[in-house]
């Protein structure tokens, strides 16, 4: 791993920790991860190998990601308060986060450091027929964690808006308003 993997791969685990600390809902909240992801994508992934069973570990990867993802969106708090949103990731959310980003640097630092062989006898084993599969699975389970996170948040956000302006004992109005 070189300066920049390292500095990317903390930053995506940094994220989470500037919400433990309860802040304002706004564009910020969505640009800077949405935004390091965006670097990640352009930097990382050139392509997505679809030979042997790569979309296959391409698509267990990006499901972790997703149920990593809206786990931890569903374990973030977001409350109202003096007008705004505010939101505040839980622990459960926090552990779920670094699990999933901390889960690639482990995967690349192990490989790096004498995992590269067995790596390479289960990608073998499994038909998996190059390294730029893992790498595109690992990239896109980011991606989706972060993508998924982003939007459950996102959802709750706009439920939790619409449950403030709805009288006491009333339905939350849906998610999408049909035009007549």
């Amino acid at each position: 791993m070189n300066t920049t993997d390292w500095i990317t791969d903390i930053a995506l685990v940094l994220v989470v920790f500037r919400q433990l600390r309860e802040g304002r809902l706004d564009l910020r909240s969505y640009l800077i991860p949405l935004g390091i992801v965006a670097f990640v994508g352009s930097h990382y992934l050139h392509t997505v190998p679809t030979a042997g069973n790569d979309l296959v570990l391409i698509g267990a990867l990006v499901a972790a990601g997703a149920a990593l993802g809206i786990a931890g969106g569903v374990y973030t708090r977001i409350r109202e308060s003096g007008g705004h949103l505010l939101i505040k990731a839980g622990a459960v959310s926090a552990v779920l986060w670094v699990l999933g980003m901390g889960a690639r640097m482990g995967f690349q630092v192990w490989v790096d450091h004498g995992g590269a062989d067995n790596v390479a006898r289960f990608s073998a084993d499994h038909d998996i027929t190059t390294g730029q599969a893992w790498v595109a699975a690992f990239v896109l389970m980011a991606l989706t964690e972060v993508v998924t996170r982003l939007g459950t948040i996102f959802v709750r956000s706009r439920l939790a808006v619409r449950g403030q302006q709805q009288p006491a004992g009333a339905r939350p109005a849906p998610l999408l308003d049909r035009a007549a």
